[in-house]
């Protein structure tokens, strides 16, 4: 009875090894995740943009940064809705003429602008 008893542990014990090997495995795969290059290149504003961001070229990522900050800097997001920005006149050429768009469209908007 205690060899059994014996055999079934170190059993246990070898599936809970592959099981820690799997695991590390598995996280080794995820922490080895690359930014997207395309996200990462710099592109140049158009004019009316270059108002608002800088005229720099600048990766997709910092233009929305910038945007936003410039957004809440002078409170163009409508307090009851924060989805919605609402345009001034430096934002209006980058909306399309549009008075307020909607923080979805405004991504879709701003990607014209950029070359």
């Amino acid at each position: 009875m205690a060899k059994a008893k014996k055999a079934k542990t170190a059993k246990t014990a070898k599936t809970a090894k592959t099981v820690k090997t799997a695991k590390k495995a598995k996280s080794a795969k995820k922490s080895a995740r690359k930014p997207n290059a395309a996200f990462m290149a710099p592109m140049t504003p158009s004019p009316a943009l270059a108002e608002v961001v800088g005229s720099k070229p600048l990766p997709r990522t910092d233009v929305t940064k910038k945007l936003w900050a410039y957004i809440k800097k002078n409170g163009l997001q409508d307090p009851k809705n924060k989805r919605m920005i609402k345009a001034d006149e430096n934002l209006k050429p980058v909306f399309g003429g549009k008075s307020t768009v909607n923080m979805f469209e405004m991504t879709k908007l701003v990607s014209k602008h950029l070359k």
